[in-house]
């Protein structure tokens, strides 16, 4: 049973529930003072609160995401490396794992679509980063095999795993059912981490000296994808959707690379680069480039492109809602801005999950696949 199973955590809340009944029901008979009792007080007293911190533990993890099986918890990665070929006549996109969809058909490509496990080798950041890349049932399909198809690069926060948009937040499975309803139209969705040189937060920023992770998303990313699959190589083409430090990442693609992005939304986002012992030293004194990852700044003293851009944040529960609206009143013609604004949801999966179906429909709006 995996670790974020629905019969493992149900294990943990029934074996919970049992040691407090039975730690209520023994007790009287453990309440002398010999050392048996008191050892066995002392056992039914943490085999209870292990069980229930397990639980707990168990519940917290199938909500967030933050380890995807026990291997991940313990620290024993089971999977070997993949050898990418960096030479100029390789394909800087190896596949190295399918998977079907978890809907109605999942099982045939044309009607379920599929989920690709690859590497990501950027050719000018040097950087690999593993991927998914989500392909939808018309991509399989006769009628459209000479058509190309809009991308969206999808990113999760610091420190998040890449299955978070798979398990967590559904992307794949919201997209099908979005083109299913008519909401949208099939678009390939490329999804991963913000994290592409871990452990270090990159910010998404070039660092000097260091990995050049700006680079990697802004130019080397489009290019790969654009290579191995149908996907133009134009704006309209390409959208950028995260959440908290992958929403700051898809704004600031957006905002800097208007060339490459025509939208960008920022879930839960902040709009300057974050500078603490994960992060280390991003910029090496060059106080140009902090505040040009300032979104604001950037937004009040460099040059707006033709980008669209969604932010989202909650009147109660977000503490990015000022700095929200003041993004909002900086975006100036012929950039344009959408927001969605929830009564109340906090930094978290549910709240995300609540926006994805509509900024998935908006930023479907703004793309094109010719």
């Amino acid at each position: 049973m995996g670790l974020t199973s629905n019969k493992v955590l149900a294990l943990a809340v029934v074996a919970a529930v049992l040691l407090f009944a039975a730690t209520v029901w023994l007790w009287p008979r453990l309440a002398g003072r010999t050392w048996r009792a008191v050892a066995g007080r002392i056992g039914l007293l943490l085999a209870t609160q292990l069980a229930l911190f397990a639980s707990l533990g168990l519940a917290a993890n199938k909500s967030f995401l933050f380890y995807g099986s026990w291997a991940d918890l313990f620290g024993q990665e089971q999977e070997l490396g993949v050898v990418v070929d960096h030479s100029a006549a390789a394909s800087h996109i190896k596949v190295i794992g399918r998977q079907k969809m978890d809907v109605a058909g999942g099982g045939t490509p044309a009607t379920g679509g599929q989920i690709q496990k690859v590497v990501i080798a950027g050719k000018k950041s040097k950087i690999d980063s593993p991927a998914y890349v989500y392909l939808p049932p018309e991509y399989f399909q006769e009628e459209y095999e000479k058509r190309n198809f809009p991308a969206a690069v999808v990113l999760t926060g610091y420190p998040g795993t890449a299955e978070n948009l798979l398990k967590g937040l559904k992307y794949p499975r919201t997209a099908f059912e979005q083109a299913r309803d008519g909401k949208m139209q099939p678009m390939i969705l490329v999804m991963l981490r913000p994290t592409v040189a871990p452990p270090r937060d990159t910010e998404c920023v070039d660092i000097p000296g260091g990995p050049q992770t700006e680079t990697f998303f802004a130019r080397d990313l489009p290019q790969a994808v654009s290579e191995t699959y149908r996907v133009g190589t134009q704006p309209r083409n390409w959208g950028f959707i995260g959440n908290s430090t992958g929403g700051y990442c898809a704004l600031k693609i957006a905002l800097h690379h208007p060339e490459q992005f025509a939208a960008g939304a920022g879930l839960s986002a902040y709009y300057k680069a974050a500078e603490d012992v994960t992060t280390g030293d991003l910029f090496r004194g060059d106080d140009r480039a902090r505040k040009r990852a300032d979104l604001l700044w950037s937004l009040g003293h460099l040059p707006q492109g033709k980008s669209s851009f969604l932010v989202t944040s909650s009147r109660q529960g977000e503490g990015n809602l000022k700095t929200t609206r003041e993004f909002i009143e900086k975006v100036k013609r012929p950039a344009r801005v959408s927001s969605i604004m929830l009564d109340s949801g906090g930094h978290n999966f549910n709240t995300w999950r609540r926006e994805i179906p509509p900024t998935l429909e908006w930023i479907s709006g703004r793309l094109s696949a010719a």
